[in-house]
């Protein structure tokens, strides 16, 4: 059997985790749409070996603009830019299942990972935002519930599209002139609740077969969709029981569905770095000392979907508050897990979110950082992280040179690139062209 290994991606939340990175000495406020800056923090993400970057989106003007940068640049054009200056580390980028069509979808992802030699994954978001509902033409959002029966069958539609061409059925024979053979070509034929697509994709497949799929929701409907389709989970986990519970849930669904394959858990894991204890909290005071309160408030309110006046920073939060019904019930779930274990204040718990939302913020030296992360590595409570530094690239660079290099002598990390593509590197099996197989197999039976 293999050695377990290590997986790190780096989630390029433009400037930085921190909401106030961008006003550091050493940021650009206008990096969150200079393709260059993500350009940058992938070669280095390259260079400690990660196995991807990733890109998160919303497709509307939102999370207070009058107070930070925010995901501006569409997802695919920075991954296909960051393709052509890189070599091995995969590209993850998000699209919304709501506010896409799956051939248009399933036909850019295919066309990255053509691309990039087989390095893409999509990250499939059913999209809560209010904002981008009224950019689609909707005044509300969408039912939790039907936006994930939906993204159900939009998966499939995608998977099937994606195997709608058989390995060799691009011939490209200049003797014989056959250019493409039809017969291996595929009609998806789907006809369905919310889709009704013929296909076939009119993109060949890619080095890994498929790209990767990707999933990240905690609720009971983002746990049945991650069952169903998803190759890689990214999570929020404050505790180790968390990481182990969620992974254990999912791998018990995933098996009720019929799913034998492996799937690779990534908790979000944001870090604030320093080479003593007394420099790391000299940074995160720096940083907390630039973060404005009311935007704190705003955000935790907003997520919580109650009136920020209720709010007060030196008592704990109302107790009649629980999880909305609409919205990003994972992150106000965690959110409100962090709160209620310890009975913080609210001003304990915007320090303890480093002024986000629900994911793990760990500080500490490039020691405690690696001892934390191989923690919950060998208990098996994540395979690996979602990484989030403080403060972009500088929050990068200062642990893939100094905590890249222990995670490796710890022998849980690798030290070359063994493979090329995204699934390589997850170590994902390369998937067959089943839909051909199973059309071979009907036709065999006629």
């Amino acid at each position: 059997m293999d050695r377990r290994e290590l997986h790190l991606n780096i989630n390029i939340l433009n400037a930085g985790f921190h909401a106030a990175a961008w006003r550091t000495p050493s940021s650009d406020p206008a990096a969150f749409v200079n393709v260059r800056h993500y350009v940058e923090v992938a070669k280095i993400a390259e260079r400690g070996t990660f196995d991807a970057v990733f890109l998160a989106d919303t497709p509307s003007f939102a999370d207070r603009p009058d107070y930070r940068p925010y995901q501006a640049l569409e997802p695919t054009i920075v991954l296909a830019t960051i393709a052509a200056a890189t070599d091995r580390i995969g590209l993850i980028g998000t699209a919304s299942s709501t506010y896409n069509d799956p051939y248009n979808l399933a036909r850019r992802f295919a066309t990255l990972d053509l691309a990039s030699g087989g390095r893409t994954g999509w990250n499939v978001v059913t999209t809560a935002d209010p904002g981008a509902s009224r950019n689609f033409g909707f005044d509300n959002v969408t039912a939790h519930r039907d936006r994930y029966e939906r993204a159900a069958e939009f998966c499939h539609v995608v998977k099937a599209l994606w195997d709608s061409w058989q390995d060799d059925a691009l011939v490209g024979d200049k003797a014989t002139g056959q250019f493409v053979d039809v017969a291996r070509v595929h009609p998806i034929q789907h006809a369905g609740h919310h889709f009704k697509v013929r296909g076939p994709l009119n993109v060949p497949r890619s080095p890994q077969g498929q790209p990767v799929l990707i999933q990240a929701g905690g609720s009971e409907d983002g746990r049945n969709l991650a069952a169903l389709h998803a190759e890689a989970i990214f999570s929020v986990a404050q505790t180790e029981a968390d990481g182990l519970e969620f992974a254990r849930n999912i791998r018990t669904r995933a098996e009720r569905f019929g799913r034998t394959g492996p799937i690779v858990f990534l908790p979000g894991l944001a870090t604030t770095i320093g080479s003593t204890e007394a420099e790391v909290k000299q940074r995160e005071q720096a940083l907390w000392d630039l973060l404005p309160t009311e935007y704190s408030i705003g955000r935790i309110a907003g997520l919580l979907q109650i009136d920020p006046d209720r709010l007060e920073l030196d008592r704990p939060l109302p107790d009649n508050v629980s999880i909305p019904e609409h919205g990003m019930q994972t992150f106000a779930a965690a959110t409100l897990r962090v709160a209620q274990q310890d009975r913080l204040t609210l001003r304990q718990l915007l320090r303890k979110l480093g002024g986000g939302t629900g994911h793990r913020l760990l500080t500490g030296t490039p020691e405690q950082i690696a001892d934390d992360i191989e923690r919950w590595f060998l208990c098996g409570a994540a395979d690996g992280f979602n990484l989030m530094p403080d403060v972009l690239p500088e929050g990068l660079e200062t642990f893939v040179d100094h905590v890249v290099p222990i995670l490796r002598r710890k022998g849980i990390f690798r030290h070359r690139y063994t493979g090329h593509t995204l699934r390589d590197h997850f170590g994902l099996v390369r998937p067959g062209d089943s839909l051909a197989a199973q059309r071979r197999t009907i036709a065999s039976a006629a």
